[in-house]
């Protein structure tokens, strides 16, 4: 994980992602599908989600959770194909700099790191 990560201890508000899509991943899985997580590992500046958010993936393409919102999701979606095929994990960054979020409307950027990897 790059140096620039903030780290920060786990909390209950920070596994309450995990324990909001575990039910759905369990009937996912019951159901025979393959399940790729994407979790929000670190933050720099502003994002939606806090670290710990997770975004689970069934094989079949339903959704359930959330790391981010709008472009970056339908990202980690197209990223997670390749996981589910090679079964390799990837740390994926996304960002914007505060120029390129003012021009848009957006009162400031950041940065999130994105683990993806296929469940078990």
């Amino acid at each position: 994980m790059p140096s620039a990560v903030r780290s920060r201890t786990s909390s209950e508000g920070d596994n309450r992602s995990v324990k909001e899509i575990l039910p759905e991943i369990e009937r996912w899985q019951e159901a025979g599908e393959q399940v790729v997580v994407a979790t929000v590992v670190g933050s720099r500046r502003s994002s939606p989600r806090p670290v710990g958010s997770s975004l689970a993936i069934s094989g079949s393409g339903k959704l359930c959770g959330s790391v981010s919102g709008g472009c970056v999701e339908g990202d980690v979606f197209q990223e997670a194909q390749e996981v589910f095929e090679s079964g390799a994990p990837k740390l994926l960054s996304y960002g914007i700099s505060d120029e390129q979020a003012w021009a848009v409307g957006l009162p400031c950027g950041g940065e999130i790191d994105v683990f993806v990897e296929r469940l078990p």
